[in-house]
């Protein structure tokens, strides 16, 4: 009875996201993915690009990146991207720091496609038990939002090109942040993000080596797949169906897909903590589940918690209250070893 009701909860959340959502033009936009493929006409064209950009491990690192630049007033922090785009708001990134008073460990968070709010209690909560907390604005989003825009529509759509553009964008600004973060001289970095932002930290776990801790809450591996049978973007498949196949999207997006970079997370370095939602609509169960079977075959053996909810649910007590425990836990595994050090402190 109480499960039935959940599923009711989740779909009248889904249906209310789903208001601003109307199908839109399928584009191409082959030079937003890949800068200089103006003349790509094709989605086989389009297809053997992204196949490339998978294979070349320098597509997320950015080119020349200039770490100058950083405004710190306050709690809010804010630099240029290193990717321009034609939204003059979307050029400049602004993240929130919520400060523990030790430099010992700092957390960045990616949050979850139109987020209309930064999370507050998260941050309150870790940086009570000493991690500072930083929420960074994904593309599109908060300060970063296109002017009229009802939603984060240029985030994900069905513009294949503005879609690899926008999530590469937030992976260059993810890692230009760590890398001030660690100018600044925190140690331990963390990432954990959230639905599309978990596919964000995946990334950047996947390609820099700074990154210690990754958890991702409500993940897949295939994002083509996540769009294709996914209750919050029916209507980005409205628009791709009578163009483009499942299996065709699936490569056009390769360089979005985690499972292409499953021995990359596997590195002995890095942890992982996963949350996942055994009533996900969004993300479907199956294919969360066979990112966690690309992974453990890469020789990952990442830390899984299932919750018996929904996608929208997991924000609801009791399960958001286990996964902030769980959390709690992975982020303070090594809280005995780091406890030899001695914490630098703020004067």
């Amino acid at each position: 009875m109480y499960h039935s009701w959940l599923d009711r909860w989740d779909e009248r959340r889904a249906r209310r996201g789903e208001e601003s959502k109307t199908a839109t033009d399928f584009v191409l936009d082959a030079d937003r993915a890949f800068p200089g493929a103006e003349n790509i006409g094709s989605i086989d064209e389009f297809c053997v690009l992204a196949d490339q950009a998978v294979a070349d491990p320098s597509f997320f690192d950015e080119p020349g990146g200039d770490d100058q630049h950083f405004q710190r007033q306050g709690e809010w922090l804010k630099f240029p991207s290193g990717m321009s785009t034609d939204v003059e708001e979307n050029n400049v990134v602004w993240a929130k720091i919520t400060e523990s008073g030790s430099f010992n460990r700092v957390m960045v968070i990616f949050h979850h496609w139109n987020a209309s709010t930064r999370n507050h209690q998260i941050a309150k909560f870790f940086s009570r038990r000493g991690i500072t907390v930083v929420e960074i604005a994904m593309p599109y989003h908060f300060e970063r939002s296109r002017p009229g825009a009802v939603h984060a529509d240029y985030m994900l759509s069905a513009n294949l090109g503005r879609t690899i553009q926008s999530v590469r964008q937030a992976v260059w600004d993810g890692r230009k942040l760590i890398r001030w973060l660690k100018s600044e001289g925190y140690r331990e970095i963390s990432v954990l993000g959230m639905s599309l932002g978990s596919w964000v930290a995946g990334l950047i776990a996947a390609h820099d080596s700074a990154v210690s801790k990754a958890s991702l809450f409500l993940t897949a591996g295939s994002l083509a797949d996540m769009v294709w049978t996914g209750r919050a973007t029916r209507s980005i498949r409205e628009s791709l169906e009578p163009v483009i196949d499942l299996t065709d999207l699936r490569r056009a997006w390769g360089p979005l897909n985690l499972e292409n970079y499953a021995h990359n997370l596997a590195r002995t370095d890095l942890e992982l903590h996963v949350v996942l939602a055994k009533r996900d609509k969004v993300v479907l169960p199956e294919i969360s589940q066979r990112f966690m079977q690309r992974l453990k075959a890469a020789g990952a053996r990442p830390n899984i918690l299932e919750l018996n909810c929904g996608h929208y649910s997991l924000g609801m007590p009791p399960y958001i209250l286990l996964a902030g425990l769980s959390l709690k836990r992975f982020l303070s595994f090594r809280q005995a070893q780091n406890s030899l050090i001695k914490p630098r402190t703020r004067n």
